[in-house]
């Protein structure tokens, strides 16, 4: 035989052979591709080598290497899946496409080698991406010698799979941005043809190019920083020039770079915190051909399998080959095991993230981009149950086989990098509390058709969504599985839709599948991942396009309201200075004097008096506000707190509203039965210990040792208590007892997983509700755990024993729903352990919920409302617990009317409610009332109750349910007892609406409970009329409410009150409402910090607001109230000395203190003494905290209002004119030097003393100020001559006229003072009197 074809040595990979096996080698691969053809298992050898001889071109043309034809199929299989797919493959189809290649009719059939042109066997194996055969184009030399070797590494690529680096990086730059108001179609797993916003999480207000206009546009929209601007700038022309322009231009310049530098640092550090949430790390899938690594370790030992298996061929006869057809069941696994792309797991991070990449996400991990669901399998670290040896029958013979089939499943696809298929652990719970403040935990289910496929199938998926939109529970999309794209033959086409000619390219094209896309296979960002299990998904949308991103208002550059009262003040004492001006000119008559106009000398005289108006208090303020700051930070008593925005710490002594979230901020969300009533007797607290005992004893007849090891316990079974240990009333509540824990221990969605930490076996409950795990953890606290549960049957285990002593069959269950109120379960109960459950098993109904529903479908009865009334009044959430026993009858009749109203196409939900209504909901048995509280915060009772006390309006916004933030009100005394609670809610029509508000204008003591679709339609027809009545009521309490329309009601009070808001939250969901404040608080929640980086104050417990707001808040807005006053008196009455000596001039614009002396007494001379005012303090924090009522006079502003400032005027016009008056009539005008020296040291000292004088309690660094300041001052006498009459200011004459000239400006002001203090003494003073 002639040497073979050297395509054939290159493409064989297998074991080492010499030539003498080849021609065998020759006849197992076509034994392997027709095993079962049994006219094949007739013929000859030779018979089989003449046909191949017939079939093969005698024109010196490549043979068809059936080696390479079956391993080019393998290579790019996907005809079929692995796993649950094989099961359902037609073998026989495979047979004759394998019979159709072998068996040749002069070269003319299809799949023959004669059939496929002068390309060999190279075209009926390249397919093109929607199936065809595409035209060939006209090879150069180098394409056929590639492909005439056949190289795996120049094996075409997928196009399922991304491109290499390389390329995709050329991609990205080509790729156009995507319209964001149109559809997006997403290849998952592969680089899109669109290119989609970045994935960062960015709180900064400012970028790199945008951070000077915006903040220089700020500064100077106040007014005085604009008048100093215009004051420098004058400078500029020679008539107006007066002393050095550095003396104007360096004050101003100052003071920007000071603002300018603290906005930066802020932003810097808001950039850094998001870097931090950006670089926060997740494990994505990178996908890549089957042979270029990752996992597709798999595909490169298939060829040394191959080899194995036909080595062993070698050995056996045809005969006894086909006898033994064992192995071909696994090479063709083999053959199918081929995945679209093989994977690895990489880390990125979370700014990097892009749409289409496919995540793996583990228990409360946060998901960082909007994604879709693609799969959901069981943690590795989840234990699989194992019932013990006499509980192994506890499942029926079908279930038993689901578990075996589904371990094999497990077992097979572990090998191939797989998770379990099974559906049971298709769940996923989410946590959506920081997205839309829900408490009850969401269920998520991948799609069925995702769910089945191997990871590396994943490439096949194209998704099809919406644009971006704020809307967070709705959702429409589609899933397509592409069909599977293979290089070689492919023997699974249907031949019946083919026919005879395989070249027909329409026929071959394999089909896709779709799915529908709902809000069930969805995952926003920032919601929480709270099942024990590993999702895959898919990024969908991205930074700013996510849910998240819409529906949060963009951050906003905060002034503080004292900020605009000064710049008010400001624009008086510019008036003031003008019309001084203008006096001063007037007085001189409008002629022209030396040369200037009467106009020129106008402006000097507003240059002469710019002093007035104080440049340096800018900067004295900016600076206050960094040592408030610091204080915040630094406070022991609410330590981890932290001041994002240090431009508005005096406005935490303004707040007047506080909007606060309820989840997390209020409440911990974590719940727990408090209270169970069972008609005549109510247990809470320590009496759960005989609740325990009644259930010990209920069971206590499973439990022994003369019971059948099987028996099982049913509602009939009689109550046996401990033989006379009880009177007959103990038995009847004692089985009340055990039939309202029966009760609650089966009526409910939760399913328990066991999990393994630090060797541990840990069991953990996943639900909907947090409710519903606060009480099935009661029912096992108290003897009755839930061991088993899944979509057929649930299994109870006795604590004490350890045996199963219940196990249902479940026939129907009824979840809760926001409409409904109610939940409800249909189970039959087993009475043997080893047997399954029949028909003849009791039939139960057990339903469980709210008073306002169940109390009309229970039975009459005497003590419900009362009770429930009495736990609401706890602020506890109370459920209705009933039951009724069915005969097999009544439930197949509601079985088939319930079948029946499904299949409904009109009102079909409506239907279904009737049937179960009529059936079931009617004359229930009343077990008992169960009263579950969510635990609050620590000390959110006392911290509501100060704040109300101080002044403040508290209203809860929260996207939870009604019921829930009723009983959140009423426990954290939000609502007092006994106030009246005005419940507007499911409001449609507008004339309602406004009906409801005119109840509400006669009750100014009630409190507001309106739900978020009545809040919309009040917002947009009656938004004047709402928010003049919500705002006088005490409290409100919006629930349902969307971040949007939280940010829309706080807008609204601050636009219609004029008050400070502050909004305190610690959700995704409250960045808008925190965004759109006065004073924005976020707390540090447990999902995320996304909220507290968003906030202007970030704090770790709501109490700790208090203290925030009546010290810290109160202390910040009373100093740099009086900051502020005394920068303004320092300059006014610098202006009035010269106002003074301008009059004494003949109204000539001469400056009195020139250069140096103007800039020092801003500074050096006065600065120091004058801010050490920061840290003044009137009270103690204890007694700020004891008198709440001292931060509610706050909201009257008598620590800055127009009475202070014209008090501050008065004072200042006063000690200028005795100052600069006395210092003229007692030394004179003519010797200039010697009245300056004593005017500027009058007017030094009084500023010195006028400080000492305002302090109220003392600080070391206030003494020392004062004292080091009056020392710089006189020790720099020798520096000033040149201003000064060194030799007089040595004298007793000037030291006399000093102290007399300063005790006639200090003292009478202080004595008005002292005595104010005894007429109307100040609340401060009161609280220390006492």
């Amino acid at each position: 035989m002639s040497v073979p074809h050297e395509h054939d040595r290159i493409e064989y990979i297998g074991p080492s052979e010499d030539n003498s096996d080849r021609e065998s080698d020759l006849d197992i691969d076509l034994q392997e591709l027709d095993p079962f053809n049994s006219g094949t298992q007739s013929r000859g050898l030779a018979g089989r080598r003449s046909a191949e001889n017939r079939s093969r071109p005698q024109d010196g043309r490549p043979r068809i290497p059936l080696r390479n034809l079956r391993l080019d199929g393998l290579h790019g299989f996907s005809g079929r899946r692995r796993g649950y797919g094989n099961a359902n493959l037609d073998r026989n189809n495979a047979d004759e496409d394998s019979r159709a290649l072998l068996e040749e009719d002069d070269g003319s059939k299809t799949g023959s080698a004669a059939s496929l042109g002068p390309n060999g066997d190279e075209a009926p194996l390249l397919r093109s991406g929607r199936g065809e055969i595409p035209s060939r184009p006209k090879r150069g030399p180098f394409a056929r010698l590639g492909s005439a070797l056949r190289f795996r590494s120049l094996a075409v690529q997928s196009p399922y799979l991304p491109t290499p680096e390389g390329v995709s990086d050329a991609e990205e730059e080509n790729a156009v941005d995507h319209d964001p108001q149109s559809n997006r179609t997403v290849a998952v797993g592969q680089t899109q043809s669109s290119r989609f916003p970045p994935n960062a999480i960015s709180n900064a207000k400012y970028t790199s190019w945008n951070f000077l206009p915006l903040t220089l546009y700020n500064e100077f929209s106040f007014f005085f920083n604009m008048y100093f601007l215009l004051v420098a700038l004058s400078q500029i022309i020679p008539p107006l020039r007066i002393g050095y322009l550095s003396t104007y231009v360096a004050p101003l310049a100052f003071v920007l770079a000071i603002t300018l530098g603290k906005e930066a640092y802020d932003d810097i550090c808001r950039r850094r915190r998001d870097a931090e949430a950006n670089a926060e790390s997740y494990t994505v899938l990178k996908f890549s051909a089957p042979n270029e690594g990752g996992s597709g370790h798999r595909s490169k030992n298939i060829p040394q399998k191959l080899g194995r298996l036909k080595k062993a061929g070698k050995r056996q006869s045809r005969q006894s080959r086909h006898e033994n057809a064992a192995e071909e069941p696994d090479l063709e696994a083999l053959e199918n095991g081929i995945p679209s792309a093989s994977h690895e797991e990489m880390q990125k991070a979370s700014k990097d993230l892009k749409v289409g990449d496919v995540l793996k996400l583990s228990k409360d991990q946060r998901i960082p981009a909007d994604v879709i669901i693609l799969g959901s399998f069981l943690s590795q670290n989840v234990v699989a149950e194992e019932p013990v040896n006499e509980d192994i029958s506890l499942l029926d013979q079908a279930s038993a086989q689901d578990h075996e089939t589904s371990n094999s499943h497990h077992n097979s696809l572990k090998e191939s990098h797989h998770p379990s298929n099974d559906q049971a652990g298709a769940e996923a719970f989410i946590r959506t509390d920081q997205l839309d403040g829900e408490t009850d935990w969401k269920l998520r289910l991948p799609s069925a058709l995702t769910q089945s496929l191997d990871l590396g199938e994943y490439t096949r998926l194209q998704i099809t969504a919406g644009k971006p939109e704020k809307k967070v529970n709705e959702f429409l999309g589609t899933v397509e599985l592409l069909p599977k794209r293979r290089i070689g033959y492919d023997p699974h086409i249907d031949k019946s839709a083919v026919g005879d000619d395989i070249s027909d390219s329409s026929a071959s094209k394999p089909s896709s599948t779709t799915a529908p896309l709902t809000i069930d296979n969805t995952a926003w960002a920032n919601t929480v991942l709270a099942s024990s299990s590993t999702v895959y998904a898919v990024v969908i949308y991205t930074g700013p396009e996510t849910r998240q991103a819409l529906s949060t208002s963009p951050s906003r550059s905060k002034t503080g309201l004292l900020e605009y009262e000064i710049n008010s003040l400001t624009k008086i004492l510019c008036f003031l200075t003008l019309a001084l001006s203008f006096i001063l000119v007037a007085a001189e008559g409008f002629d022209e004097k030396d040369g200037r106009k009467w106009y020129v000398s106008v402006m000097r005289f507003l240059i002469l008096f710019s002093t007035i108006v104080p440049i340096s208090l800018r900067v004295n303020l900016d600076l206050g506000k960094s040592v408030y700051a610091w204080y915040i930070q630094h406070d022991n008593d609410i330590p981890g707190t932290v001041v994002r925005t240090s431009t508005i710490p005096e406005d935490l002594g303004r707040v007047e509203y506080l909007l606060s979230d309820k989840t997390g901020t209020l409440t911990q969300n974590e719940m727990e039965l408090k209270k169970i009533h069972v008609g005549t007797v109510s247990y809470a607290n320590d009496a759960m210990d005989e609740v325990a005992s009644y259930v010990r004893q209920a069971f206590s007849s499973l439990a022994s040792d003369s019971a059948k090891p099987t028996t099982l316990f049913t509602p009939s079974s009689a109550f046996v208590s401990i033989a006379n240990s009880g009177t007959r009333t103990r038995r009847e509540i004692g089985a009340r007892v055990r039939d309202v824990v029966l009760a609650l221990a089966l009526c409910h969605n939760v399913t328990p997983t066991v999990e393994e930490a630090h060797g541990e076996k840990i069991t953990t409950y996943q639900a909907s509700s947090p409710d519903e795990i606060a009480i099935v953890r009661w029912t096992e606290s108290i003897g009755l755990r839930l061991l088993h549960r899944d979509r057929k049957s649930i299994m109870l285990q006795s604590v004490e024993s350890g045996r199963v002593i219940v196990r249902v069959k479940i026939l129907n269950i009824f979840p809760f729903t926001s409409d409904s109120k109610r939940m409800g379960i249909v189970v039959q109960f087993s009475t043997d352990l080893n047997s399954s459950v029949d028909d003849s098993g009791e039939i139960w109904f057990f339903q469980k919920g709210a008073d306002t529903v169940m109390s009309s479908i229970v039975a009459a009865n005497d003590w419900l409302d009362e009770e429930t009334a009495n736990m609401a009044r706890e602020g506890l959430r109370t459920l209705v617990v009933g039951r009724k026993r069915l005969s097999n009858e009544q439930y197949q009749e509601f079985s088939d009317q319930y079948a029946q109203a499904s299949l409904s196409l009109h009102a079909r939900d409506a239907s279904m409610a009737a049937v179960v209504s009529e059936h079931l909901e009617r004359g229930l048995e009343l077990l008992g009332v169960t009263g579950v509280e969510d635990k609050l915060q620590r000390d959110v009772k006392p911290s509501l109750e100060l704040l109300r006390n101080a002044g403040v309006k508290i209203w809860m916004l929260t996207g939870d349910k009604v019921e829930t933030a009723r009983c959140v009100a009423v426990s954290a005394k939000l609502v007092s007892r006994g106030q009246y609670i005005h419940t507007i809610a499911k409001m449609k029509r507008k004339d309602a609406a406004i009906d409801s508000l005119d109840l509400l204008r006669n009750k100014t003591d009630a409190c507001l409970l309106i739900d978020g679709e009545s809040l919309a339609l009040m917002l947009t027809y009656h938004r004047e009329a709402f928010i003049s009545t919500a705002v006088r009521l005490p409290a409100v309490v919006a629930c349902r409410c969307s971040p949007t329309q939280k940010a829309d009601v706080a807008k609204l009070i601050r636009a219609y009150t004029r008050k400070r808001t502050c909004c305190i939250g610690d959700g995704g969901n409250d960045v808008s409402m925190i965004q759109a404040a006065d004073v924005g608080v976020g707390i540090v929640g447990k999902e995320g910090r996304q909220a507290s980086l968003a906030a202007d104050f970030s704090i770790e417990q709501f109490c700790y607001l208090t203290k925030l707001l009546v010290w810290h808040g109160r202390n910040s807005y009373k100093r740099s109230a009086k900051l502020a006053q005394f920068v303004i008196h320092r300059g006014l009455i610098i202006s009035v000395c010269q106002t003074i000596y301008s009059i004494a001039s003949k109204f000539e614009p001469i400056a009195l203190y020139r250069d140096w002396l103007l800039v020092g007494y801003a500074t050096i001379y006065t600065m120091a003494p004058v801010f050490s005012l920061v840290l003044d303090k009137d009270v103690d924090p204890s007694l700020a905290t004891l008198y709440p009522e001292l931060y509610k006079e706050l909201a009257l502003n008598r620590s800055l209002s127009y009475r202070t400032f014209f008090i501050w005027v008065a004072v200042s016009i006063y000690q200028g004119c005795i100052i600069q008056g006395l210092s003229q009539i007692l030394v004179g005008l003519d010797d200039f030097p010697r009245m300056v020296a004593v005017s500027y040291t009058v007017l030094v000292l009084n500023e010195l003393i006028m400080v000492a004088a305002e302090v109220t309690t003392w600080h070391p660094i206030m003494i020392f100020s004062i004292l080091g300041t009056a020392g710089i001052f006189f020790g720099s006498f020798p520096l000033l001559g040149g201003y000064f009459d060194l030799g007089y200011v040595v004298s007793v004459s000037f030291l006399w006229r000093v102290l007399a000239i300063s005790a006639i400006s200090l003292v009478p002001p202080y004595v008005v003072k002292i005595l104010r203090r005894k007429i109307r003494p100040p609340s401060y003073r009161k609280v220390q009197g006492l």
